[in-house]
C-alpha cells in the first residue's frame, strides 16, 4: 500500500529533502500512521530515521525557519513546532530493560529494531519517507488488518511488552475505550498476569492515561477493563473495593461498583468536564466503609458523603492529581450529592433551596447535572418520577435564585462595617452577628438586601448586649 498522496504536507517534503541530503533514511511512524489510516487528524508527528534524529531535526528546522529546536541529548531525541504540529524526531533504535524500570537501555538500531519495541501492531506501521518508495506502508506486524479488524495485538509476547514498559497496559486500555477496539485475548491476560508492574511507573504517567480514560465519550469500557485486569486494585483499589452485592435476611443491596459505572456514562453524555466525571468517580467511594445492615431498615451507607469528602484529598494526593480548587471542587460534589435527590423525595421549601444554592455556589448547575445521572434505578417507574421531580427541583432552585441571589452570595454587611458601626475591635460578637445575618437570609426571614441586613443587625446586636450607633 502506497500513502503518498496524504503525505502531501510541506514538512513531510522537507523530512524526505534534508534525509537524503544527510544519506539517511527517514520515516513517519506510530499512531500518525495509525490515525491517518483511521480518518483522524493526529498533530502529533513521530519521525523515526536510520541515523541521528537530532541532526536530522535540526536540518529540517533550519529549511523551514523554524528557530527553536529542544533537543533531548540523554534520549537522542529532538523536537519542534511547525505551524499547528509537534514533530519528534529519533534515531532507530533497539531496547533492552532492568526488571526494576521502565526506562530503558538504548542502542542504535534499524527500523525493524524500533518497529519491534513498539506497544501495538498498529502503532507499529510506519510510512516511507525516502524518495526512492515515498508513502510505502511498512507494516511488518500487519498491523493494518487488526486496524481493520479493531484488535489491539502486541507486536512481539504481550509479556514482554508489558514487563519492559508497563505503562503499555494502560494505553493499551486506553486505546481500547477511545478508538472502541477489542484487546486481543492473549493480551488481555497478560496484562492482569503482569498488573502489579504497573507499580514501578510515576503516578503521574498513570494518571495521565486514566484522566483520558476517564474522558473518553463512554469511560465505563476502560474502567471495566481495568478492574477485570487488576491494574485498577493497584492504584485505586477504594474504586475496585466498591464491587460486589452482599445479602442477608434476603435483602441485598446494589452493587456500588456498576452503579458508578452507570453514573460516570450518564454525566458523560451531559459534560466533557474531566473534574465533574472525577466527582461522579468518587461520590459513592465511602460506602463500602460506611455499609451497615439493621433487620428493620435493611442495608444502610448513612454518613457516605462525608466520609467520602473527607477521602478525597488523601487519594487526590496519592495519585499525584491537583490539591487546588479541582480537588475542593470534587470534595464538594460528593459532600452534596445526596442533597439534590433528598429535594427531589418531598416538597422542597425555599429555605431548603436557598441553603442548597447557598452551599453548592456556581458550582450548583454541575451538582445538579451529577444529582440526575445517579438516578439508576432498574425500576422505571421509579426512575421517571424522580426525573420529574428533578426537573421540578431545577425550576424551584432558578426561581429561588432569581429572586433571593444565593448561588454568587456575598455577605450584604462585612466584618468591617460591624467593626466601624459598633466602634468595636476583632472579636466573636462579629462572627455571630455575620452568621445571624446569613441564617436569617437563608431561612427567608427578611430578604437578601442590605437595608434589610442592617436593620437587623442592629436588632442582633441590641439582643447582644452591644451599643447601639447614635
Amino acid at each position: 500500500m502506497n500513502l503518498a498522496h496524504k503525505l502531501n504536507h510541506p514538512i513531510f517534503k522537507a523530512i524526505s529533502a534534508e534525509a537524503e541530503r544527510l544519506n539517511e533514511e527517514a520515516f513517519v511512524i506510530g499512531g500518525f500512521v495509525r490515525d491517518l489510516l483511521l480518518g483522524r487528524v493526529d498533530k502529533d508527528i513521530d519521525i523515526v530515521c536510520i541515523g541521528s534524529g537530532i541532526e536530522l531535526a535540526e536540518s529540517v528546522a533550519k529549511s523551514l525557519k523554524v528557530k527553536k529546536v529542544s533537543v533531548f541529548e540523554n534520549f537522542k531525541t529532538a523536537m519542534f513546532r511547525y505551524q499547528d504540529m509537534e514533530i519528534e524526531f529519533v534515531g532507530a533504535r533497539k531496547e533492552s530493560y532492568r526488571y526494576d524500570s521502565r526506562k530503558p537501555i538504548v542502542e542504535d538500531g534499524s527500523l525493524e529494531d524500533d518497529q519491534n519495541r513498539r506497544d501495538f501492531t498498529i502503532n507499529a506501521m510506519a510510512l516511507s519517507l525516502n524518495p526512492k518508495n515515498y508513502g510505502e506502508l511498512i507494516d511488518p506486524f500487519d498491523g493494518l488488518s487488526d486496524l481493520e479488524a479493531k484488535i489491539l495485538r502486541t507486536p512481539l509476547n504481550p509479556d514482554i511488552t508489558f514487563s519492559d514498559d508497563p505503562l503499555r497496559m494502560m494505553r493499551g486500555i486506553r486505546f481500547a475505550t477511545e478508538l472502541g477496539f477489542k484487546i486481543e485475548p492473549s493480551a488481555l491476560k497478560a496484562i492482569k498476569r503482569n498488573s502489579e508492574r504497573i507499580n514501578i511507573v510515576s503516578m503521574e504517567r498513570v494518571m495521565v492515561e486514566f484522566n483520558r480514560i476517564l474522558s473518553a465519550k463512554v469511560p465505563s469500557v476502560g474502567l471495566k477493563l481495568l478492574f477485570d485486569t487488576q491494574l485498577l486494585h493497584q492504584f485505586l483499589p477504594e474504586m475496585s473495593n466498591l464491587v460486589g452485592i452482599e445479602e442477608r435476611n434476603g435483602v441485598r443491596h446494589k452493587d456500588n461498583f456498576y452503579h458508578t459505572l452507570k453514573v460516570i456514562d450518564n454525566v458523560a453524555t451531559m459534560s466533557n468536564d474531566l473534574w465533574l466525571r472525577w466527582g461522579a468517580l468518587m461520590h459513592d467511594i465511602a460506602k463500602p466503609e460506611t455499609k451497615r445492615f439493621h433487620p428493620d431498615a435493611g442495608w444502610t451507607f448513612h454518613g457516605h458523603e462525608d466520609r467520602g469528602a473527607q477521602m478525597v484529598p488523601g487519594i487526590f494526593k496519592r495519585l499525584k492529581l491537583p490539591l487546588d480548587n479541582k480537588m475542593k471542587y470534587v470534595q464538594k460534589l460528593v459532600l452534596l450529592h445526596l442533597r439534590p435527590i433528598a429535594l427531589t423525595k418531598e416538597e422542597a421549601t425555599d429555605s431548603a433551596l436557598r441553603r442548597l444554592l447557598f452551599e453548592a455556589g456556581e458550582d450548583v448547575d454541575d451538582l445538579m447535572i451529577l444529582c440526575k445521572a445517579d438516578i439508576t434505578s432498574k425500576n422505571e417507574a421509579k426512575v421517571q418520577r424522580y426525573l420529574e421531580n428533578y426537573e421540578k427541583v431545577k425550576i424551584r432552585l432558578g426561581e429561588v435564585e432569581q429572586k433571593d441571589h444565593i448561588r454568587y452570595w456575598q455577605p450584604p454587611i462585612d466584618g468591617a462595617e460591624i467593626m466601624k458601626t459598633f466602634g468595636i475591635k476583632p472579636g466573636p460578637e462579629i462572627g455571630q452577628i455575620k452568621n445571624a445575618i446569613k441564617e436569617a437570609i437563608l431561612e427567608g426571614e427578611i430578604p437578601n438586601e442590605y437595608n434589610a441586613a442592617y436593620q437587623y443587625m442592629l436588632g442582633k446586636a441590641k439582643e447582644i448586649g452591644l451599643k447601639l450607633p447614635a
